[in-house]
């Protein structure tokens, strides 16, 4: 069984689906969670009354994540209260989905801001505090969309590949400081980022997977488990995909 006790990990996206689903294990396995969240006020107040019992094992802040000087002054806080953190879980993300000749430049932009930019800004902050240590664990939330991408989400499938590489290129700059690197890459999981599907498209999804089903956000948060963990010591600069074999 993973054990977390006495770690600090930092979830972004940490009140609604997946993120939701990896701060609850994160949270049963013994680690404090700082979760990060953006507009849904009544969401977070949700998830906080959910977690009453780990009440002192969790922090919530609001964030915009694409906002640099706002992560730089979350960061700060975090670092005031704990002086270093050991996971950080780059899973904000959203989608704007439309075909590129009719896309508009701001859906295109509040894609890459979010779902990469997002990620720069929390690494950034993130991986300066492990360095104090030198230990830590960085996964990022991905998609298979970075490589098969989809007809009406090349923003999405832009921003995905772009987590890809940039978690490659981190992996290598701070492996000697016992720092891993990686990425989780969910294929379709049953959360409220699918639920503006058309019920034809859903099942035509479906049977593109093996498993003839949707996957959940508990079985990608044991992924995330996995990799967060010590004994993943020698995984660094990998896609673990939890995609039921798409």
């Amino acid at each position: 069984m993973a054990d977390f006790s006495g770690q600090k990990a930092v979830v972004t996206g940490a009140t609604r689906g997946i993120g939701r689903a990896i701060a609850l294990a994160l949270l049963k396995h013994g680690a404090t969670v700082i979760g990060l969240y953006g507009s849904d006020t009544k969401g977070a107040e949700q998830f906080q009354e959910a977690c009453r019992e780990d009440a002192d094992r969790l922090r919530l802040y609001q964030c915009d994540v694409s906002d640099y000087q706002a992560v730089e002054e979350v960061f700060g806080r975090i670092e005031q209260e704990f002086d270093t953190i050991d996971i950080l879980v780059n899973n904000a993300g959203i989608r704007r989905d439309s075909m590129l000749a009719m896309m508009s430049e701001a859906d295109w932009r509040r894609v890459i801001d979010v779902n990469l930019t997002g990620g720069f800004n929390t690494s950034r902050f993130g991986v300066l505090l492990m360095l104090k240590q030198r230990y830590g664990r960085i996964i990022f939330i991905t998609s298979p969309m970075a490589h098969m991408g989809f007809a009406g989400q090349a923003n999405y499938a832009a921003s995905k590949a772009g987590q890809i590489g940039m978690m490659k290129s981190l992996s290598k700059e701070s492996a000697k400081r016992n720092i891993t690197v990686n990425c989780v890459s969910p294929g379709f999981i049953d959360t409220e980022l699918l639920s503006d599907l058309p019920e034809e498209l859903v099942k035509a999804y479906k049977k593109m997977v093996p498993a003839r089903r949707f996957g959940t956000p508990e079985e990608v948060a044991e992924a995330v488990l996995f990799l967060a963990g010590r004994k993943a010591s020698y995984v660094n600069g990998s896609v673990l995909d939890v995609t039921g074999g798409i």
